[in-house]
């Protein structure tokens, strides 16, 4: 990779409209003052670098499921997958990455499979970080059923600043693993509901790429893992 490409991004078309916007305000601020100006200035590179869409390198070994999204692990705990998939009200491992607004927002397929379902809730704005956001906050949710019959479910919600959910897929359609489904604006966060027995392969505080690092392994038996901090 070239050094223009290491902090040139291809940007999200979502983001387009915005940075207009974004850019057409600092002109107008430029005109006021110019310290308010670079303020301006300083806001449009964000909003362009927040709808970054950089290519990523996915592992192809079938089982592997992958970071739905750039972040951080903030949850993994039992819980029972949202109503409205129609997965039953068993518990099951979710694994949850917090995205800041620093993040990259580009949303991918944790998993090969068929989008046997998508249902969208509307609901508050909590900190995406909170346990309640799951279960409270605006929230669109994704059941993906794989050639073995299992399915597992990703959660895409809204956070506290964040107010727009954009999905890109469609019931019906084959996914490939890290694909690109969809993004949230303006901070989140993304629950996957690994399937019954699966453990995951990553620990709280972990950083997530989002198509590449590895959440679990289907179709291994490893234990759950330890982390350290240091």
């Amino acid at each position: 990779m070239d050094m223009m490409g290491t902090f040139i991004k291809p940007m999200h078309p979502e983001g387009r409209r915005f940075v207009a916007i974004f850019a057409a305000i600092t002109v107008v601020l430029f005109l006021i003052a110019d310290p308010l100006g670079w303020i301006g200035v300083g806001l449009t590179v964000w909003c362009y670098y927040f709808f970054r869409d950089p290519q990523r390198t996915t592992p192809m070994r079938e089982g592997l499921l992958v970071s739905p999204a750039d972040g951080v692990i903030s949850l993994i705990e039992p819980a029972v997958p949202p109503a409205e998939l129609g997965m039953g009200d068993a518990a099951l491992t979710r694994v949850s990455v917090f995205m800041n607004v620093f993040n990259c927002h580009v949303n991918r397929a944790p998993i090969e499979g068929t989008i046997s379902k998508i249902s969208y809730r509307p609901g508050k704005f909590f900190n995406a970080s909170l346990d309640k956001a799951s279960s409270d906050n605006e929230r669109n949710s994704l059941r993906i059923t794989m050639k073995d019959g299992r399915d597992i479910a990703v959660v895409q919600i809204a956070g506290l600043v964040a107010r727009r959910i954009v999905c890109f897929a469609n019931e019906g359609v084959q996914v490939n693993t890290g694909e690109r489904f969809g993004l949230i604006r303006f901070g989140s966060r993304l629950d996957v509901y690994l399937p019954d027995g699966v453990e995951p392969l990553v620990v709280l505080g972990q950083g997530m790429i989002a198509g590449e690092t590895v959440i679990a392994d289907l179709a291994s038996d490893e234990p759950r893992r330890m982390g350290r901090t240091d």
